[in-house]
């Protein structure tokens, strides 16, 4: 799994127009998925963004995670984190997973992410969307789950 993770002032989803998500100062997550990846990987991203510092403390600029801070969160699908333009002209998402497997893992993770308590939106899960942002900082990162350690 991929995510790249922003820290946000604000952000908000719409399909056709529609807000379907909208958070205040906290997180937004574009979540892709790969056929190999399974609940392991996402628990590993979830632990793994609950706890990073992202967030200032007066002076410190990264002292606080988004349940320290009391972040909210919008988690959105992105299959395009595993395209590949490496090739030809078109791009290529043969390392996307299949869209029900892609599905499963991304209501699991949104799942892990509600436990927190903290407010969590989402965007619609293979919809075209609209996404707006104001990026803080900015802050931007993307992490994967292909680090995590064999079990």
């Amino acid at each position: 799994m991929r995510v790249l993770l922003q820290r946000v002032s604000k952000a908000e989803v719409r399909v056709d127009g529609v807000v379907s998500g909208a958070i205040g100062r906290g997180l937004l997550i574009f979540l892709g998925v790969t056929e190999s990846d399974t609940e392991r990987d996402a628990n590993y991203l979830f632990e793994k963004i609950k706890n990073v510092r992202l967030f200032a403390e007066g002076e410190r600029h990264f002292e606080k995670s988004i349940v320290d801070s009391n972040g909210d969160i919008l988690i959105v699908s992105q299959f395009t984190l595993y395209g590949s333009c490496e090739k030809g002209r078109r791009p290529d998402f043969g390392e996307a997973a299949p869209p029900e497997h892609a599905r499963k893992l991304y209501e699991y993770f949104v799942a892990q992410c509600r436990s927190t308590g903290l407010t969590v939106a989402t965007g619609i899960f293979g919809a075209m969307m609209e996404v707006d942002l104001i990026n803080d900082g900015p802050v931007t990162f993307l992490i994967e789950s292909k680090d995590l350690p064999p079990s």
